[in-house]
C-alpha cells in the first residue's frame, strides 16, 4: 500500500529523493548539523533551515522527511522566490471555482492540500509578500486554510519545513518580515556551514563530484593533483557546493 501512494505522488512529482546518506562531508560541524536534523526528523514541529545559497538547504529538508514518520507521505516543495506573490497565494492556499477571473472550472487543491499526511518545504521564505506572511502564520498556528473565494475551513496535517539565505531577525528589526511569523518559523532551527567553513570537506566533495561525472561520460576516473587540490582549498567558494 505505501508503495502504491509513494508511486502516485511520484508521478505527481512530490517526493524526496534525498536522504542523509547523499550528504558528503566527514566535517566535524556538518557531522553535527547531521545529528540535529536526524533527531528533529522524529518530531513533528516546525523547522527553519538557514544558511547561504548553495550549502544543500533543500537536501537537509528532503533528508528530514525521508528519514522522519512521514516518508510515505507527499514531499511538496515551494519555491516562494520563483512565483510571484499574486499567483503565490492561490498556489499554496488553493481556489474555489470562479473566486477571480481566469480561475480553472472545478477550482483547484492548494499546495498545502497536496502535502496532506506529509511535508511542505516553503523555500526563499525570506521572499514571502508581508500580507501572505499573515495568512502563513495562521496555518502555522492552526494547522487549518481556506481556499479563495471559499469560507469553507479545511484541516490539514503536515510538517512544515522552511528555509532561506536571509538574516530573518533583521529582516524583523527593519519591518520587512513579521515578528510573530519569525518565531512560529523559528521553532527548531538549522543554520548549515558555507563549504568556507568546512573546508576539510573540499577533497570528498571533488572526488565525489570527478566520479559522478566520470561515471555519466563513461571515462576513467580523474586524478587532482595536490598543487591544484591546494588551489580549491585556498579558494573561498561564494556559491558554496553548487559552485
Amino acid at each position: 500500500m505505501a508503495a502504491s501512494v509513494r508511486s502516485q505522488f511520484s508521478k505527481q512529482g512530490f517526493t524526496a529523493s534525498h536522504k542523509f546518506e547523499d550528504i558528503i562531508g566527514k566535517s566535524q560541524k556538518i557531522c553535527q548539523k547531521i545529528t540535529t536534523a536526524k533527531k528533529y526528523s522524529g518530531v513533528d514541529s516546525t523547522i527553519l533551515i538557514t544558511g547561504e545559497s548553495g550549502t544543500g538547504k533543500e537536501l537537509f529538508a528532503q533528508s528530514i522527511h525521508n528519514y522522519s514518520p512521514r516518508a510515505n507521505g507527499p514531499f511538496v516543495a515551494v519555491n516562494c522566490a520563483a512565483i510571484p506573490p499574486t499567483l503565490l497565494e492561490s498556489e499554496l492556499f488553493g481556489y474555489k471555482e470562479g473566486a477571480f477571473t481566469g480561475a480553472k472550472k472545478g477550482g483547484k487543491l492548494g499546495l498545502f492540500e497536496l502535502a496532506h499526511n506529509g511535508t511542505i518545504f516553503l523555500d526563499e521564505i525570506g521572499e514571502v509578500d508581508m500580507s501572505i506572511q499573515a495568512r502563513l502564520l495562521r496555518v502555522l498556528e492552526e494547522r487549518k486554510i481556506m481556499r479563495l473565494g471559499d469560507d469553507k475551513i479545511i484541516p490539514i496535517n503536515v510538517r512544515i519545513i522552511a528555509a532561506t539565505n536571509k538574516n530573518l531577525q533583521e529582516m524583523v528589526k527593519n519591518g520587512q518580515f513579521r515578528e510573530d511569523f519569525f518565531y512560529r518559523l523559528n521553532v527548531l532551527a538549522i543554520d548549515i556551514p558555507s563549504l568556507k567553513e568546512r573546508k576539510e570537506d573540499i577533497e570528498i566533495l571533488t572526488n565525489h563530484l570527478l566520479f559522478k561525472e566520470c561515471t555519466k561520460m563513461k571515462r576513467p576516473m580523474i586524478k587532482i593533483s595536490r598543487d591544484a587540490m591546494n588551489i580549491l582549498y585556498s579558494y573561498d567558494w561564494p556559491g558554496n557546493i553548487r559552485e
